[in-house]
């Protein structure tokens, strides 16, 4: 019984402090990564790899040098290194003044200060270290049996260029978004904010995969008690392997068990530098196009970067045609239900004959009849998204229809319903956040079971338990409902449910505690 009782604690309680997901393997050479640097043991640790070159030559100096440089093929660029490593080495060099005084103690010092030209060019003196840069892309050149090493980036793998994010589709604004490569990501974020308080802190997570990940923000706008906060989350976790920000963020969150995400994600540079600009701090992960953004709430879900590339009066409306959407996705199913079984008297008598007539053999309740079809939609949604693009599209439309039409000829369901969850269906794209929107979905259940039993009351209870759980969320410390509670006037004004002229929004919001609140924004003309 304790065996179980344990095994559901690991599977249900998040453990405190630091978080060991799953332990790397032993091996043979673990004792050798903490071994002086040496060439000879770095060859055989990876020798048996294929996709390793080690390239061995001589280095004609004051003395005979042996040198061997290690690299992964697919990983660098070898004209790179043929041109302007290997060649001045071994050809152009050899005769120069400098060698003569180039001896195997002295090597490591001279060849970078005067042999070699480059940018991304220091020393080693780890082994862990020496075959970390390898693996990563990185070159490293060792000098007979020197325990130091020089190790040089000449990085160069195939990687998708900056084309338009697909999940953040805009028609005014850039069109540009992030990329899989992690040093493509921080250039484009340095292009949009062009000042020395942008900070980028190198991290690595996974002790198998190495994944590179950084922390970005703009000191003294974002909250020193944040930043510190993120970084110290990130420490805590332990895993084997790192693959991309959906491990992160399950980890880092502080409620893993709410539906609603309590961390926001963007694949646009734009719209991480206004994040940023606001006083929130990004976590780029090498390998994903996806930058996560903390802290978030939950009104910024439902606000869209093109919000800001339109006039005011435009965002205004966009910004109620959102929310007017996500009410109706929730909420159409469960009043159709609480109204067609327990409330027909709030009805017009017309629209009752109408909806009567409709339901004349319909073998289900309301509740059922909505059940299903929600489900069948949830289903067409799913295989519209695996399936491949063009097919996906035809199933999502043309089977909804085809599905909807039958199941009211064979009276299994009423035309109203099928009305009302095809508009559920329609409202709930109007959702711009994806993570949302699946929250949402998720909702629509229990509130439908609870107008099935209690009507009218069962969704009002329903709703005063989604409102208290929003109201107990935290994200990194600041509540999930902030500005609406706690009530902050300003913010609600400038940039919540309405989105006030550039020319009056003179303070950054006020959702988190900033050291520097006024924007720099300036008055009218």
């Amino acid at each position: 019984m304790r065996s179980w009782l344990k095994m559901l604690k690991d599977l249900t309680v998040r453990p405190k402090g630091e978080k060991q997901i799953r332990k790397s393997p032993s091996y043979s050479f673990d004792e050798e990564m903490s071994m002086p640097l040496s060439g000879i043991t770095v060859k055989e640790i990876l020798s048996t790899s294929s996709d390793v070159v080690f390239r061995e030559f001589f280095l004609e100096a004051k003395e005979r040098i042996p040198c061997m440089l290690v690299a992964v093929d697919g990983l660098v660029d070898k004209n790179l290194l043929d041109q302007f490593i290997l060649k001045p080495l071994m050809v152009d060099l050899p005769g120069h003044p400098e060698l003569e005084k180039v001896t195997l103690s002295n090597v490591v010092d001279i060849t970078l200060q005067s042999l070699l030209p480059g940018l991304e060019i220091k020393k080693l003196a780890k082994m862990g270290e020496a075959v970390d840069a390898i693996l990563s892309g990185d070159s490293v050149i060792f000098f007979g049996n020197l325990t130091e090493a020089i190790v040089i980036g000449a990085r160069g793998w195939a990687s998708r260029g900056v084309a338009e994010p697909i999940t953040e589709s805009i028609v005014k604004g850039p069109r540009e978004g992030f990329s899989e490569t992690l040093r493509t990501n921080t250039s484009l974020l340095r292009r949009k904010i062009k000042h020395p308080s942008l900070r980028i802190i190198s991290l690595k997570l996974g002790d198998m995969t190495n994944t590179d990940l950084v922390v970005t923000y703009i000191e003294k706008i974002a909250s020193p008690d944040i930043v510190s906060e993120v970084i110290r989350r990130l420490g805590t976790i332990k895993i084997d392997g790192m693959l991309g920000n959906g491990y992160i963020e399950e980890m880092i969150e502080d409620n893993p068990y709410s539906p609603f995400p309590q961390i926001s994600f963007t694949e646009r540079p734009d719209v991480l530098a206004g994040k940023l600009l606001e006083g929130k701090v990004g976590i780029i992960c090498d390998g994903t196009p996806i930058v996560l953004v903390v802290p978030a709430v939950l009104t910024q879900f439902l606000n869209v970067n093109e919000d800001y590339y339109q006039r005011a009066m435009v965002a205004i409306l966009s910004r109620f045609v959102r929310y007017l959407g996500s009410f109706i996705a929730i909420l159409a199913p469960s009043i159709y239900i609480a109204v067609t079984t327990f409330h027909q008297e709030i009805i017009p008598t017309d629209l009752l004959m109408s909806i009567s007539t409709g339901r004349q053999g319909v073998p289900f309740p309301a509740l059922l009849e909505a059940l299903t079809m929600t489900v069948t939609l949830e289903i067409l949604q799913e295989a519209g998204l695996r399936l491949p693009k063009p097919i996906g599209q035809t199933i999502g439309i043309v089977g909804a229809l085809i599905i909807g039409d039958a199941a009211v000829k064979a009276g299994l369901v009423s035309p109203l319903m099928v009305i009302i969850i095809g508009l559920t269906a329609v409202a709930s794209y109007a959702i711009p956040t994806y993570d949302l929107g699946l929250a949402v979905r998720l909702m629509r259940f229990p509130l439908m079971i609870l107008a099935g039993i209690l009507g009218f009351f069962g969704v009002s209870v329903g709703l005063y338990l989604i409102l208290i759980h929003l109201l107990s969320l935290r994200s990194f410390g600041v509540p999930y409902l902030s500005p609406i509670a706690p009530l902050r006037i300003r913010a609600l004004l400038q940039d919540t449910f309405v989105r006030a002229p550039w020319w009056a929004l003179k303070r950054r919001p006020q959702l988190i505690d900033v050291e520097e609140p006024r924007s720099g924004g300036k008055g009218k003309g």
